[in-house]
């Protein structure tokens, strides 16, 4: 499967500061700008907000 420029891979980040880490891909055309999902994050215990780093 060829890799996509609007579909990029990005990391989305706890902003719990766990340094817990998520890998996904996004729409570019969809969501241009940065991607925020409520995700698990087991360092924590519970559900946090993710935000994409560049």
């Amino acid at each position: 499967m060829a890799r996509s420029e609007t579909r990029p891979v990005v990391l989305l980040r706890s902003t719990a500061g766990t340094g817990h880490t998520y890998v996904t891909r996004k729409n570019r055309r969809n969501d241009p700008d940065r991607l925020e999902l409520r995700k698990y994050d087991p360092a924590w215990g519970g559900h946090v907000l993710f935000r994409e780093v560049r």
